[in-house]
């Protein structure tokens, strides 16, 4: 057993032996110890984008805290189920890391796991070559990802690009412009095949969301439905709904066999639900977990699903 093993079993053993309010009240009592500064940027940051609860101290606003020791009382066990399941080193401590941070506010841990040696979604440790590859980037934005994908690999076949938002599709065009063999696509990706609304974020157009209301109809789609040829990668970055657009995607996933990468932090259970579902479409898959986010709350985490040879 590792130093990494180690610590990780004394949480969950830790985490085991507690009721959920102990493990609130511990949670609690841990954020009293951040400095002041930094517990006005979590705070701010939680409210701004919602994703994990509200935090609001002065306000009495614990939902946050709340939600994160129901996740750690009821659902250590899928954690532990994940641990085993992921292939490296890095990862395994990463998830560690997380959790720790969860419980305990440590940003020592998550910092030593930021990687910045790769582009964002291309460690080339776990994905050295793809080579003429059909790459479908969920959530483009202004096409930074794919302008990633295509200096990182120099070969591929063909990239569909998803992008929600008007003035955003206009500057992803703009910035991929100079590729051939790139297919926009002004759609949302979920589970279903219907019109929904966007939901302007205010913070930025890089979290605007699909809702039953909002400020533009969108055609949502699934991606069974939508492509048609093979896909080799798909990248999923779309603000929450990527467990649903799994699912709409299950026929690729199981026929296909695509690498994927999923951002698996947009709210409290996809960092474990989203692994067990793909896992549930064919157990050949193997897990890695990478952070390109910050040291002070876990974001920008990404899951590598690869097949194994």
């Amino acid at each position: 057993m590792n130093i990494i093993d180690k610590n990780f079993y004394g949480l969950v053993n830790k985490l085991k032996c507690m009721t959920e309010n102990e493990i609130f009240l511990n949670i609690k009592n841990n954020f009293k110890k951040v400095h002041p500064e930094t517990q006005k940027s979590i705070q701010k940051y939680l409210n701004d984008f919602k994703y994990w609860g509200t935090l609001d101290i002065l306000n009495n606003d614990y939902n946050e805290m709340y939600e994160k020791s129901k996740i750690l009382f009821l659902n250590i066990n899928d954690y532990v189920w994940l641990y085993e399941k992921l292939e490296d080193y890095s990862s395994k401590k990463l998830l560690y890391a997380i959790l720790n941070n969860f419980y305990e506010y440590d940003f020592i841990n998550l910092k030593d796991c930021m990687h910045k040696t790769f582009k964002h979604y291309f460690d080339l440790d776990i994905i050295p070559d793809c080579s003429d590859c059909v790459f479908v980037d969920l959530g483009a934005y202004i096409g930074d990802t794919s302008m990633d994908f295509i200096k990182t690999y120099n070969n591929y076949k063909k990239i569909y690009c998803y992008e929600i938002t008007d003035d955003t599709m206009a500057l992803l065009k703009n910035n991929l412009s100079i590729y051939d063999n790139i297919i926009y696509k002004n759609k949302a990706v979920s589970n279903f095949k219907k019109n929904m609304f966007v939901k302007n974020s205010n913070i930025d157009s890089s979290a605007n969301t699909i809702s039953e209301e909002g400020d533009k109809i969108i055609e949502t789609v699934n991606l069974d439905e939508d492509i048609k040829e093979k896909i080799d990668i798909i990248k999923m970055d779309i603000e929450g709904e990527e467990y649903n657009a799994l699912i709409g995607c299950k026929n690729h996933i199981i026929n296909d066999k695509p690498i994927l990468l999923i951002s698996v932090y947009h709210n409290n259970t996809d960092l474990f639900r989203i692994p067990k579902l793909i896992y549930e479409y064919n157990n050949n898959y193997k897990f890695y977990l990478r952070n390109y986010g910050n040291n002070i709350f876990p974001t920008e985490i990404v899951l590598y699903a690869i097949l194994k040879k």
